[in-house]
């Protein structure tokens, strides 16, 4: 098949918006298909957003963010990793290197495209994975962890049981099933380690201090305690930090207040006394009660 060709069968257009919404597939080291869409704005500058656990490009806040940049003519580009929403491959627990060299495929194919990557955003586990990446590969000047998780070791019992470590030695793994008792996923004791021995500590102390890394988060998140953010902004070099008042893990009430917060990192309107400004002509102003620069 033809260069051209494979682009066009590759690049389909699922909206007839001013600006195109293509459906994009991207091919990953293993030679899985990851699904994404590119909000083409006309502008080769492109900031790439990245979803959480068990998610996909297209929940909140994904969405939102991808159309704040939209309206001001900055493509964007969110995915599926591989094992979530659309894209190929098997969902497994952990993951969160693997997840790191599905985003490596799709900068590299973005970038063969001749897109200039301006940021990476994540949410959730993606804020983690933006992270790793930055930590690992010195390519991006813009990072926007959302809602991610400082202590990997935490959060798992609230999924697995509290007995989980010798359920998982004994069988081999533990089907998680939701509270209608429908199964969901099977984590092995192989995707249980991959998560536990996942350092984030050692990857905010490797981000170079030119790379600027905004963390926002909910004071009132369930799933990951804000106590986490403020871990970001010790070993972080170059780091703000952001809490919003009242916020989920999602942001589902203040999606406004999120969008106009990272978009005004982006734009580097911040104070020199390191408080982000977070207003913008055609956002809700955010309130941002707690700052921190380290």
């Amino acid at each position: 098949m033809s260069e051209t060709r494979r682009n066009q069968s590759n690049h389909e257009r699922i909206d007839s918006s001013e600006n195109q919404h293509r459906r994009v597939v991207i091919e990953n080291s293993h030679g899985e298909k990851l699904v994404g869409v590119l909000q083409d704005t006309g502008s080769t500058e492109t900031v790439v957003i990245c979803h959480g656990f068990q998610s996909s490009k297209d929940r909140i806040p994904m969405r939102t963010i991808a159309n704040v940049f939209e309206r001001l003519k900055i493509t964007t580009f969110r995915f599926d990793f591989t094992g979530n929403g659309e894209s190929q491959g098997t969902f497994q627990y952990g993951n969160y290197r693997r997840e790191a060299e599905d985003l490596r495929s799709v900068l590299q194919h973005l970038r063969g495209e001749n897109r200039e990557i301006s940021a990476i955003i994540g949410h959730s586990k993606g804020g983690n994975v933006v992270l790793l990446y930055a930590a690992k590969y010195k390519d991006v000047e813009t990072v926007v962890n959302i809602s991610g998780r400082f202590f990997l070791e935490k959060g798992i019992e609230g999924r697995l049981g509290k007995d989980y470590m010798k359920r998982i030695k004994e069988d081999g793994f533990i089907d998680v099933r939701n509270r209608k008792g429908k199964f969901e996923y099977r984590v092995t004791e192989e995707s249980l380690k991959d998560r536990l021995t996942t350092n984030t500590h050692e990857a905010c102390l490797s981000i170079h201090e030119n790379c600027r890394v905004l963390t926002v988060h909910g004071s009132d998140d369930r799933i990951v305690s804000v106590t986490e953010a403020y871990e970001f902004a010790k070993y972080i070099k170059n780091h703000k930090l952001c809490v919003i008042e009242g916020a989920d893990h999602e942001f589902t009430s203040h999606q406004h207040q999120l969008a106009s917060t990272v978009l005004s990192f982006f734009k580097k309107d911040d104070d020199d006394d390191g408080v982000i400004s977070t207003s913008t002509r055609d956002l809700t102003r955010a309130v941002v009660p707690i700052t921190s620069r380290i």
